[in-house]
């Protein structure tokens, strides 16, 4: 079963063993309706969650102390893929546009997605080209569009 990281653990906070967590999604809600998370190989509850200045502050199942937070920094929250709510018109999870294949206007591949990336300015596709370089482009309309389990890139972008 495909898992979806929502957060990674980022620390301890306090000496109760909550934990800070740098959040992969929109909002703390979409963490919260989530019961049964999954760190490493371990499926544990998350038995609160909260929002912070920098992220999220969540307890965890098993965790009672900072030592017990802090041995899992590093750490994936992640979720079963189809635990997630189904997607509206346009909408789209970056763990399923990371492996599609990049063409140009013509159909022709010209690398896949590696990664996709977002430094507050909106979503990068990390595009490993054929020819082997990385390419960071914008995921913009006209720039790189989303079209039957493929993404047709501007070839301009692929400095």
């Amino acid at each position: 079963m495909q898992r979806i990281a929502l957060a990674a653990v980022a620390g301890a906070h306090g000496v109760k063993g909550e934990l800070r967590l740098k959040l992969f999604t929109d909002s703390v809600e979409n963490l919260k309706r989530h019961k049964r998370v999954f760190i490493g190989d371990s499926e544990r509850t998350l038995e609160g969650v909260r929002a912070a200045p920098s992220g999220a502050v969540a307890r965890i199942e098993g965790v009672a102390d900072r030592s017990g937070a802090e041995a899992l920094r590093g750490s994936l929250l992640e979720v079963d893929r189809s635990a997630l709510p189904p997607l509206e018109e346009g909408e789209y999870y970056h763990a399923d546009l990371i492996g599609l294949a990049c063409v140009d206007s013509a159909g022709a591949e010209v690398g896949r997605v590696a990664a996709v990336e977002n430094y507050g300015a909106g979503d990068l596709l990390d595009v490993e080209r054929t020819d082997g370089k990385q390419s960071l482009i914008p995921f913009k309309p006209g720039i790189a569009d989303l079209e039957r389990d493929r993404i047709v890139i501007d070839p301009e972008f692929l400095a």
